[in-house]
């Protein structure tokens, strides 16, 4: 099994889960970028590798997107050749690492229009990057990656609350709006469930849900086809946030995922609704 491929099983992401509806070539190729995203963010996130030692190796993606070096990743190799093969705009990757570097300092957001630049950085560019590999007819998918890149980033921003409390005291929730429901972050920290605090992501998922909706009336009726697994992600992470919903955002100590049935079912009727379209 390749490096890439590896890293992407290992993942168990609902994003790798959707890779599985693609042609094997671009699911192989998917496959070499997503683990490319994987490990510069899980390099980010690492707490037992000092804080240098992550910049450097972060600054060293660089350079190895570019040119071949000793010691570098062993499938950064395949990414170049996928950054040749779709001409795939450097810009997104560097978007990708500025997101990842964002997570090695003190994670602090005071009003929404700065989470969504992280958003974009993480998962847009991500999804602006993937779209290339999918392929396209029209422009207008650009602007569908975007917002459903959003809409993804929010989902997981929502189901990892105090997974991110964990890691290093990390808040995602923008901090006027926590002020603005009366919910400080002491009481985040404190993981206090009260009726402010079901408000404050009742806030959070509406935008969530916004931007799922735009991203769906975005995408253009003749790239319908080649989105098929965008639309599985999209449909996915919906699912989710609809059941973290569902259960009044009871995210203090309790894990939100769907089962790989669960995927599968959605995939399904994905793949379905596709073929009669």
């Amino acid at each position: 099994m390749s490096e890439a491929k590896e890293i992407t099983k290992k993942s168990q992401s609902n994003l790798a889960f959707a890779f599985f509806c693609l042609p094997k070539a671009k699911r192989q190729d998917i496959t070499t970028f997503y683990a490319f995203c994987r490990q510069v963010d899980d390099a980010a996130d690492d707490p037992d590798v000092p804080l240098p030692e992550r910049r450097h190796w972060l600054q060293g993606w660089r350079r190895w997107l570019l040119k071949a070096e000793p010691n570098e990743p062993g499938f950064a190799s395949e990414l170049r050749i996928l950054i040749a093969k779709y001409k795939l705009d450097l810009r997104l990757l560097e978007e990708v690492l500025l997101g990842v570097e964002m997570d090695l300092e003190p994670v602090r957001f005071e009003h929404f229009e700065a989470l969504h630049q992280y958003c974009y950085r993480v998962a847009s560019a991500v999804g602006l990057v993937s779209i290339e590999i999918f392929g396209y007819r029209n422009a207008q998918c650009k602007e569908y990656a975007h917002k459903l890149g959003v809409a993804l980033q929010l989902t997981n921003i929502i189901r990892d609350v105090d997974k991110d409390l964990l890691n290093g005291g990390r808040i995602y929730l923008p901090l006027g709006e926590l002020r603005m429901f009366g919910y400080s972050e002491e009481k985040l920290r404190q993981r206090i469930y009260n009726k402010a605090f079901v408000r404050l992501m009742q806030f959070q998922a509406e935008r969530a849900h916004s931007f799922f909706r735009e991203a769906r009336r975005l995408l253009p009726a003749e790239d319908r086809r080649s989105m098929l697994a965008a639309e599985g992600m999209r449909a996915i992470y919906h699912a989710l946030l609809r059941r973290i919903e569902k259960d009044r955002f009871r995210l203090f100590g309790k894990t939100y995922r769907l089962n790989n049935f669960e995927k599968a079912i959605i995939m399904s009727g994905q793949i379905a609704s596709k073929s009669v379209g």
